[in-house]
Order: structure tokens, then sequence, then C-alpha cells
């Protein structure tokens, strides 16, 4: 009889133990969990300050709803790309999870820091990943990244110039566009002298580009005077160190009446005169949402396409575009999606 009772109770203990190991499989596979992520961003700016909000109010709701936690560890390069470099090598230090890459350079800096390591990267706000040489496609990116990009077509920002600068309130003729632009940045070359050339051509314009390059936020300024008396408009693309300064080159549009176009809708609600452009805060959210799918799912980045945000979001700053000499003509304020107001 105190055989059988032994018996019993270590047939207790046994099934105890069992049960315990299972628990501590199941929490590790996925769902419920401890996450510690790190995010960084090349420069601080209200489009990239959007999406990675955007990814962490994503990657926290699913993972949540797993049973799990996540904690960030939020970094900004301040415009440096060494500095970039040094974050993700901290990230890959601390032994992080997974790391948010938001703009190219970034991206860039993960690619490298996670090499020979089993850390994921999800990037967004990356023009052409291609191009950066972080994927080798978009559709079987290979590797251990992947994310969201924001590349969006330019022929739609010049047919915007176009019909607001050439309409019969402004009587323009569109023959100069002035572009400010880091030439560091990956992104911003692949838009200026690739698409924008594509779409000049693609709209057979007869129309010349002058360039004014930057290489710091400082020099933004003296790069947006030195189009003056040059240019008939200014386009920005999404370029993170123009962008970062933005308020430069408004003032100079303001004073000399150059109407100022930009590639992103933040650059309008800071003071551009309008753009065809996308949320941030919707491609942060997508590239959230792929970095629950790597951690909770096991899914790998090798061979999860790169995905992209539609750019068919209309905004307009019909106030701005006063105060820099035109007028938005009716029609195209009333099929903005978004029409900003002065605060």
């Amino acid at each position: 009889m105190k055989n059988k009772r032994i018996l019993k109770i270590v047939g207790s203990v046994c099934m105890v133990v069992v049960l315990t190991l299972t628990l501590v499989l199941i929490s590790g596979c996925g769902g419920g969990g401890d996450y510690k992520i790190g995010v960084f961003q090349i420069i601080d700016h209200e489009a990239l300050n959007a999406a990675r909000q955007g990814f962490e109010d994503a990657l926290t709701a699913a993972v949540e709803a797993a049973g799990g936690n996540v904690t960030y560890d939020e970094q900004n390069a301040a415009g440096e790309p060494s500095i970039a470099a040094t974050i993700a090598e901290s990230f890959v230090n601390q032994g992080v999870d997974l790391i948010c890459a938001i703009a190219t350079p970034c991206a860039q800096a993960a690619y490298v820091a996670v090499n020979e390591t089993e850390i994921p990267v999800v990037f967004n706000s990356v023009t052409n990943p291609v191009v950066a040489g972080v994927v080798d496609s978009w559709e079987v990116p290979g590797g251990q990244v992947t994310g969201v990009s924001d590349l969006a077509p330019v022929e739609p920002q010049l047919e915007l110039i176009i019909d607001i600068l050439e309409d019969v309130a402004n009587n323009i003729t569109f023959e100069t566009l002035g572009v400010i632009y880091n030439p560091s940045e990956d992104n911003s070359v692949y838009q200026v002298d690739v698409q924008l050339v594509e779409a000049i051509d693609s709209l057979a314009l007869d129309i010349t580009v002058e360039k004014s390059e930057v290489y710091e936020t400082t020099g933004v300024l003296a790069a947006a005077e030195a189009l003056v008396g040059e240019v008939d408009a200014i386009w920005v693309p999404t370029d993170n160190t123009v962008v970062a300064a933005i308020e430069s080159v408004i003032g100079v549009c303001e004073d000399n009446d150059i109407p100022l176009f930009a590639a992103d809708t933040s650059t309008v609600t800071d003071g551009a005169i309008g753009c065809w452009g996308m949320n941030y805060y919707d491609v942060g959210y997508a590239s959230g949402e792929m970095a629950a799918e790597i951690l909770l799912e096991g899914a790998d980045p090798a061979t999860m396409p790169v995905q992209t945000s539609p750019a068919n979001l209309l905004y307009v700053y019909p106030q701005e575009a006063e105060r820099q000499g035109v007028t938005i003509p009716a029609p195209i304020i009333d099929m903005a999606d978004v029409v900003v107001t002065d605060p």
C-alpha cells in the first residue's frame, strides 16, 4: 500500500514537470513573451515620427493580444549615417529581438549590423530597398531584412505643379524646376535622377531642372537661397535632411514668391503648397504588422515581399500658396483629401 502511494506521488510530480515544460515551450514559441525592439530613425521630422508611432502601435497591439509584452529602445541618428551605424551595432550588442529601421540610411546601417546574427530587421519609409542594397528583390528579399517602402510616383507631383502654376489665376509658364536634396541619401538620388527624369519624359515636358545640393540641415537655407531668381517652383523629394529643416525653405519661398511643392504629405502640413502622397502612420503600421508576423508566427523575412503604400492622398495648403504668390484653383481644392489651414 505504501509503495502504491509513493508511485502515485512520483507520478503526480512527473505530470507537473511535464505540464510545466510544455507551458515553457509554448510561451517561447510565438504568442506570449517579452520582446525588446530597437527602433531608430535617421532624423526627427513629422513623417518619420508618424511612421515610428504607427509601427509601435501595430506591434504592441499584436503582442499584447497574444498575451505578451513589448518594450522599445527608441534612438535618433540626428541625420548622421555614422551615428545610425553606431546605434544599429548597439542594438545587436543588446541582443534585441528585432530592429525597426526608419528611413534608408537606418535600413542600410541595420543591414550591415545584423550580419552573422539572427536578428530580423523590418524597415519603413525606405524609397527603394533594392537600390539601397538591403534586399535582393521586392518580391523575395532573400535575407533577414524586409519592410514597407514609401516609394511614390513623381508624375502626379509634376502634374499638380502644372495644374496650379499654369492655371488662369496664376498664368505662370512652367519652365524651370528647382530641386533641393542631399546626394548622400540614396532615396533622394533615386527620386531626382531616376523618377523625376522618367516623369518629365513621360509627360513630354520641356523643363529644366536646377539642382541645389545640401549635406546637412544647417545648409538648407543657403541651398534654397541659391535657387532664388532661377526657378519657377521648387520641389522637395522625401529627403530627410531637407524635410528636417523645411522651415528654412518655406521662408525663402514666401519672401520670394516661389511656389514650394513636396513629395510627402507631412511637408504640406508644415508649409508646402501641395502633393500627392501617403499617410506615414499607415506606412509604419504596416511595418509593425510585418514585425508581429515575424515574432509571433515565425515568418521568415527572406520570403516576405516588401510592401508599398498607395500615394493616393491629395494634400493642399491654400493659405500657404497665397503667401508664396499663387492661388490654388478651386477644383483642385474641392478634390483634395486634406485641405490644410493655418492653426
